[in-house]
Protein backbone atom coordinates (compact mmCIF):
# COMPACT_ATOMS: atom_id res chain seq x y z
CA UNK A 1 0.00 0.00 0.00
CA UNK A 2 1.06 3.62 -0.60
CA UNK A 3 1.33 6.29 2.30
CA UNK A 4 -1.99 7.94 1.51
CA UNK A 5 -3.73 4.25 1.55
CA UNK A 6 -2.83 4.12 5.54
CA UNK A 7 -4.88 7.09 5.95
CA UNK A 8 -8.29 7.23 7.54
CA UNK A 9 -11.06 9.81 8.61
CA UNK A 10 -11.40 9.65 12.38
CA UNK A 11 -15.18 9.05 12.54
CA UNK A 12 -17.10 12.37 11.43
CA UNK A 13 -14.52 14.76 12.97
CA UNK A 14 -12.66 15.84 10.46
CA UNK A 15 -9.48 14.57 11.81
CA UNK A 16 -7.28 11.98 9.24
CA UNK A 17 -5.23 9.68 11.01
CA UNK A 18 -2.87 7.01 9.81
CA UNK A 19 -4.38 3.12 10.37
CA UNK A 20 -0.99 2.81 12.45
CA UNK A 21 -0.11 5.30 15.22
CA UNK A 22 2.58 5.26 17.41
CA UNK A 23 2.01 4.78 21.49
CA UNK A 24 4.67 7.21 23.01
CA UNK A 25 4.30 5.83 26.61
CA UNK A 26 8.15 4.03 25.99
CA UNK A 27 9.62 7.27 24.48
CA UNK A 28 9.08 9.46 27.67
CA UNK A 29 10.98 6.89 29.95
CA UNK A 30 14.14 9.23 31.05
CA UNK A 31 16.41 5.74 29.95
CA UNK A 32 15.71 6.77 26.64
CA UNK A 33 18.90 8.53 25.38
CA UNK A 34 16.82 11.88 23.99
CA UNK A 35 18.93 12.33 20.50
CA UNK A 36 17.58 8.43 19.87
CA UNK A 37 13.98 9.46 20.54
CA UNK A 38 14.21 12.18 18.16
CA UNK A 39 15.58 10.18 15.56
CA UNK A 40 12.85 7.58 16.08
CA UNK A 41 9.84 10.88 16.63
CA UNK A 42 11.00 12.26 13.15
CA UNK A 43 11.30 8.63 11.25
CA UNK A 44 7.88 7.99 12.51
CA UNK A 45 6.27 11.13 10.55
CA UNK A 46 8.77 10.26 7.45
CA UNK A 47 7.19 6.77 7.31
CA UNK A 48 3.75 8.78 7.23
CA UNK A 49 2.17 7.26 10.72
CA UNK A 50 0.38 10.66 11.86
CA UNK A 51 -1.52 9.79 15.04
CA UNK A 52 0.90 10.23 18.32
CA UNK A 53 -0.45 9.22 21.62
CA UNK A 54 0.79 10.45 24.98
CA UNK A 55 -0.48 11.69 28.11
CA UNK A 56 0.45 13.11 31.03
CA UNK A 57 1.41 10.08 32.89
CA UNK A 58 3.97 8.96 30.39
CA UNK A 59 6.51 10.75 31.88
CA UNK A 60 9.41 12.88 29.41
CA UNK A 61 6.93 11.96 26.64
CA UNK A 62 4.94 15.19 25.99
CA UNK A 63 7.53 17.12 26.40
CA UNK A 64 9.83 15.28 24.18
CA UNK A 65 6.91 15.76 21.37
CA UNK A 66 6.77 18.93 21.58
CA UNK A 67 10.56 19.44 21.70
CA UNK A 68 11.35 17.28 18.07
CA UNK A 69 8.47 17.44 16.70
CA UNK A 70 6.77 20.91 17.36
CA UNK A 71 8.26 22.29 13.89
CA UNK A 72 6.33 19.87 12.03
CA UNK A 73 2.56 20.44 13.95
CA UNK A 74 0.95 20.38 10.95
CA UNK A 75 1.91 16.58 9.92
CA UNK A 76 0.43 15.25 12.95
CA UNK A 77 -2.53 14.62 14.93
CA UNK A 78 -1.64 14.45 19.00
CA UNK A 79 -3.83 12.55 21.31
CA UNK A 80 -3.06 13.01 24.94
CA UNK A 81 -5.04 12.45 28.08
CA UNK A 82 -6.14 14.47 31.65
CA UNK A 83 -7.67 13.83 35.00
CA UNK A 84 -5.27 13.10 37.20
CA UNK A 85 -1.46 14.04 38.69
CA UNK A 86 -0.96 17.56 38.96
CA UNK A 87 -0.06 18.86 42.29
CA UNK A 88 -1.85 21.65 43.89
CA UNK A 89 -5.39 19.91 42.25
CA UNK A 90 -7.83 17.09 43.24
CA UNK A 91 -7.85 14.17 40.08
CA UNK A 92 -10.86 14.18 38.32
CA UNK A 93 -12.33 17.92 39.20
CA UNK A 94 -13.37 20.83 36.32
CA UNK A 95 -10.02 22.39 37.62
CA UNK A 96 -7.62 19.80 36.98
CA UNK A 97 -9.31 19.19 33.64
CA UNK A 98 -8.52 22.49 32.48
CA UNK A 99 -5.01 22.68 34.09
CA UNK A 100 -4.22 19.32 32.38
CA UNK A 101 -4.48 20.74 29.02
CA UNK A 102 -2.93 23.72 29.60
CA UNK A 103 -0.14 22.33 31.18
CA UNK A 104 -0.16 19.39 27.70
CA UNK A 105 -0.33 22.73 25.37
CA UNK A 106 2.83 24.38 27.05
CA UNK A 107 4.77 20.71 27.16
CA UNK A 108 3.77 19.52 23.64
CA UNK A 109 5.00 23.24 22.13
CA UNK A 110 1.58 24.08 20.70
CA UNK A 111 -1.71 25.97 20.12
CA UNK A 112 -4.19 23.01 20.56
CA UNK A 113 -4.16 19.74 20.95
CA UNK A 114 -6.19 17.41 18.06
CA UNK A 115 -7.49 14.75 20.94
CA UNK A 116 -8.00 14.82 24.70
CA UNK A 117 -9.19 11.92 26.88
CA UNK A 118 -10.68 12.22 29.88
CA UNK A 119 -8.10 8.08 30.63
CA UNK A 120 -10.06 6.13 32.34
CA UNK A 121 -12.69 8.33 34.07
CA UNK A 122 -14.58 6.69 36.49
CA UNK A 123 -18.68 6.31 35.09
CA UNK A 124 -19.83 8.25 38.31
CA UNK A 125 -17.34 11.08 37.93
CA UNK A 126 -18.46 11.11 33.73
CA UNK A 127 -22.29 10.93 34.86
CA UNK A 128 -22.04 14.57 37.67
CA UNK A 129 -20.49 16.24 34.00
CA UNK A 130 -18.37 18.44 35.87
CA UNK A 131 -15.09 17.25 33.89
CA UNK A 132 -17.12 16.53 31.30
CA UNK A 133 -18.57 20.28 30.66
CA UNK A 134 -14.46 21.65 31.52
CA UNK A 135 -13.27 19.61 28.50
CA UNK A 136 -16.04 20.62 26.31
CA UNK A 137 -15.26 24.20 27.80
CA UNK A 138 -11.29 23.86 26.05
CA UNK A 139 -12.83 22.82 23.09
CA UNK A 140 -14.95 26.03 22.58
CA UNK A 141 -11.93 28.05 23.43
CA UNK A 142 -9.98 26.91 20.46
CA UNK A 143 -7.44 24.67 22.44
CA UNK A 144 -8.86 21.45 21.89
CA UNK A 145 -10.64 19.68 18.43
CA UNK A 146 -11.98 16.59 19.86
CA UNK A 147 -12.86 15.95 23.36
CA UNK A 148 -12.92 11.87 23.59
CA UNK A 149 -13.10 9.27 26.82
CA UNK A 150 -10.29 6.39 26.98
CA UNK A 151 -11.23 3.41 28.90
CA UNK A 152 -13.15 -0.16 29.03
CA UNK A 153 -16.63 -1.39 29.72
CA UNK A 154 -19.53 0.51 31.31
CA UNK A 155 -17.39 3.39 31.68
CA UNK A 156 -16.99 3.37 27.29
CA UNK A 157 -20.81 2.28 26.87
CA UNK A 158 -21.56 5.11 29.15
CA UNK A 159 -19.42 8.20 27.31
CA UNK A 160 -20.55 6.93 24.10
CA UNK A 161 -24.19 6.77 25.15
CA UNK A 162 -24.15 10.41 26.31
CA UNK A 163 -23.37 12.29 22.96
CA UNK A 164 -21.02 14.26 24.59
CA UNK A 165 -17.43 13.17 23.40
CA UNK A 166 -16.28 12.72 19.33
CA UNK A 167 -13.88 9.74 19.65
CA UNK A 168 -12.71 7.01 21.67
CA UNK A 169 -10.01 4.94 22.86
CA UNK A 170 -9.86 1.52 24.10
CA UNK A 171 -8.46 -1.89 24.23
CA UNK A 172 -9.45 -3.88 21.37
CA UNK A 173 -7.30 -7.04 20.03
CA UNK A 174 -7.68 -11.09 19.62
CA UNK A 175 -8.20 -11.29 23.13
CA UNK A 176 -9.81 -8.83 24.15
CA UNK A 177 -12.94 -8.30 21.67
CA UNK A 178 -16.41 -8.12 23.72
CA UNK A 179 -16.16 -4.89 22.57
CA UNK A 180 -16.69 -4.91 18.81
CA UNK A 181 -19.97 -5.78 18.69
CA UNK A 182 -20.94 -3.37 21.48
CA UNK A 183 -18.71 -0.06 22.05
CA UNK A 184 -17.23 -0.49 18.54
CA UNK A 185 -20.39 -0.98 16.53
CA UNK A 186 -22.20 1.91 18.92
CA UNK A 187 -19.36 4.41 18.00
CA UNK A 188 -19.28 3.38 14.17
CA UNK A 189 -22.76 4.23 13.85
CA UNK A 190 -22.42 7.46 15.84
CA UNK A 191 -19.72 8.93 13.98
CA UNK A 192 -16.93 8.70 16.67
CA UNK A 193 -13.20 8.37 16.22
CA UNK A 194 -11.76 5.09 17.39
CA UNK A 195 -8.26 4.57 18.56
CA UNK A 196 -7.65 0.71 19.65
CA UNK A 197 -5.09 0.04 22.44
CA UNK A 198 -3.38 -3.01 22.90
CA UNK A 199 -4.19 -4.14 19.51
CA UNK A 200 -0.76 -6.61 19.86
CA UNK A 201 -2.98 -8.09 23.25
CA UNK A 202 0.04 -7.36 24.98
CA UNK A 203 2.10 -9.81 23.47
CA UNK A 204 1.51 -13.30 25.20
CA UNK A 205 3.40 -15.36 22.71
CA UNK A 206 6.46 -13.91 24.05
CA UNK A 207 5.66 -16.27 27.08
CA UNK A 208 6.03 -20.24 26.93
CA UNK A 209 4.32 -20.81 30.33
CA UNK A 210 1.92 -18.78 31.82
CA UNK A 211 3.94 -14.91 33.07
CA UNK A 212 2.44 -14.87 36.98
CA UNK A 213 1.93 -10.83 37.90
CA UNK A 214 3.10 -9.87 33.85
CA UNK A 215 0.64 -7.42 32.26
CA UNK A 216 0.32 -10.04 29.73
CA UNK A 217 -0.90 -12.89 31.88
CA UNK A 218 -4.95 -12.15 31.71
CA UNK A 219 -4.53 -12.06 27.41
CA UNK A 220 -2.44 -15.48 27.75
CA UNK A 221 -4.84 -17.19 29.61
CA UNK A 222 -7.16 -16.61 27.39
CA UNK A 223 -5.06 -17.18 24.40
CA UNK A 224 -4.52 -20.33 25.26
CA UNK A 225 -8.47 -21.22 25.70
CA UNK A 226 -8.91 -20.35 22.64
CA UNK A 227 -6.06 -22.21 20.95
CA UNK A 228 -6.25 -19.88 17.98
CA UNK A 229 -3.98 -21.39 14.94
CA UNK A 230 -1.83 -18.58 13.32
CA UNK A 231 -1.61 -20.45 10.12
CA UNK A 232 1.37 -19.32 8.05
CA UNK A 233 1.45 -16.03 9.74
CA UNK A 234 3.38 -14.81 12.73
CA UNK A 235 1.35 -13.88 15.73
CA UNK A 236 1.94 -9.69 15.41
CA UNK A 237 1.24 -9.85 12.27
CA UNK A 238 -1.91 -12.29 12.77
CA UNK A 239 -2.95 -9.67 15.79
CA UNK A 240 -2.24 -6.42 14.01
CA UNK A 241 -3.94 -7.11 11.17
CA UNK A 242 -6.55 -8.22 13.29
CA UNK A 243 -7.07 -5.12 14.81
CA UNK A 244 -6.32 -2.19 12.39
CA UNK A 245 -8.67 -3.82 10.06
CA UNK A 246 -12.51 -4.01 12.30
CA UNK A 247 -14.97 -1.77 10.76
CA UNK A 248 -14.91 1.51 12.85
CA UNK A 249 -11.39 1.08 14.21
CA UNK A 250 -9.91 4.67 12.94
CA UNK A 251 -6.03 3.57 13.91
CA UNK A 252 -4.43 1.38 16.46
CA UNK A 253 -1.89 2.31 18.59
CA UNK A 254 1.68 0.29 18.75
CA UNK A 255 4.13 1.48 21.65
CA UNK A 256 7.72 1.14 20.83
CA UNK A 257 11.12 2.85 20.98
CA UNK A 258 12.72 0.86 18.21
CA UNK A 259 13.05 2.09 15.03
CA UNK A 260 13.05 -1.43 13.66
CA UNK A 261 10.02 -2.55 15.75
CA UNK A 262 8.33 0.46 14.06
CA UNK A 263 9.25 -0.42 10.44
CA UNK A 264 8.13 -4.02 11.56
CA UNK A 265 4.34 -3.19 12.73
CA UNK A 266 4.16 -0.27 9.32
CA UNK A 267 5.05 -2.93 6.88
CA UNK A 268 2.30 -5.85 9.04
CA UNK A 269 -0.66 -3.47 8.21
CA UNK A 270 0.65 -2.84 4.75
CA UNK A 271 -0.26 -6.03 4.24
CA UNK A 272 -3.92 -5.03 4.28
CA UNK A 273 -6.77 -6.73 6.38
CA UNK A 274 -6.68 -10.63 6.88
CA UNK A 275 -8.93 -12.97 5.02
CA UNK A 276 -12.56 -12.88 5.98
CA UNK A 277 -12.77 -16.58 7.14
CA UNK A 278 -9.58 -16.34 9.55
CA UNK A 279 -11.33 -12.70 11.23
CA UNK A 280 -14.42 -14.87 11.75
CA UNK A 281 -12.82 -17.91 12.85
CA UNK A 282 -11.03 -15.61 15.46
CA UNK A 283 -14.16 -13.92 16.53
CA UNK A 284 -15.94 -17.00 16.93
CA UNK A 285 -12.92 -18.47 18.95
CA UNK A 286 -13.34 -15.46 21.72
CA UNK A 287 -17.19 -16.07 21.69
CA UNK A 288 -16.74 -19.88 22.22
CA UNK A 289 -14.99 -19.29 25.89
CA UNK A 290 -16.31 -15.50 26.36
CA UNK A 291 -16.70 -16.25 30.59
CA UNK A 292 -16.62 -12.57 31.61
CA UNK A 293 -14.03 -11.81 29.31
CA UNK A 294 -14.42 -8.03 29.78
CA UNK A 295 -11.88 -5.56 28.49
CA UNK A 296 -8.68 -4.65 30.19
CA UNK A 297 -8.51 -1.47 31.03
Amino acid sequence: MQPDDMLRPFGETGLIVSALGLGAGQIGSPDQDDAEVERLLNTVVDSGVTLIDTARGYGLSEERIGRHLSHRREEIVISTKVGYSIPGYEDWTGPIITAGVDAALERLQTDYLDIVHLHSCPVEVLARGEVVEALQRTVEAGKVRVAAYSGDNEPLRHAIESGRFRGVETSINVADQRVIDEGLAMARERGLGVIAKRPLANAPWRFPSRPVGHYSEVYWERLEEMQLDPGGLSWDELALRFAAYLPGVSSCIVGTSSLDHLRRNLAIVEQGPLPEEVVRSICEAFKAHDEGWVGQV
